[in-house]
């Protein structure tokens, strides 16, 4: 990709002006698209989230900032995370449709477990609101420490201790 493509883009895209759209599509949707598959490992879900990062992409162009990072690295950041989106949307639709009743058949009964601790988005949801997010990023979407720190705008080491304290209150909420 020559960068004054990448720059004519990249000011299209600031301006608000529709053409940038078909230059992107033209010159990155192959790459992008490559991307989304290899995440979603479905064609029909990868076509629907390379449309919906398309979109992604144009309302917030605004957004882009040549200073932070590569056009490329921008939209790919962006296919990757609407392509994780649209496979656990996926997911989620297929196990509801899968789950036919709830069953208690596996629930037992322990005198060494507090019944009352388990739920542990409950507990989560607890915490003070900055833990919540970096808890939720790292282990209910799925992040590394360094996507949460992109996606969420926050300082990798701000993240890092973050997590330990709100792993540290969360075993407060546990061990009583």
């Amino acid at each position: 990709m020559s960068t004054s493509i990448e720059q004519t883009i990249v000011n299209l895209l600031e301006k608000g002006d529709k053409a940038a759209i078909n230059l992107l599509y033209e010159n990155y949707a192959d790459s992008l698209y490559g991307v989304i598959l290899k995440v979603t490992i479905n064609e029909e879900i990868a076509q629907d989230a390379l449309q919906e990062t398309f979109v992604k992409v144009w309302k917030n162009a605004k957004k882009y900032d040549s200073k932070k990072a590569k056009l490329f690295t921008w939209l790919y950041r962006i296919a990757r995370n609407t392509a994780i989106d649209k496979l656990r949307s996926f997911n989620n639709r297929f196990e509801k449709e899968v789950q036919i009743d709830k069953s208690n058949v596996y629930i037992l009964p322990t005198a060494t477990l507090n019944q009352d601790v388990i739920d542990l988005k409950e507990h989560v949801a607890r915490l003070d609101e900055k833990y919540q997010i970096i808890l939720k990023a790292l282990f209910f979407e799925g992040m590394t420490q360094q996507e949460a720190s992109d996606e969420l705008d926050i300082p990798l080491g701000t993240v890092k201790s973050r997590l330990k304290i709100g792993l540290r209150e969360l075993k407060k909420l546990y061990v009583h």
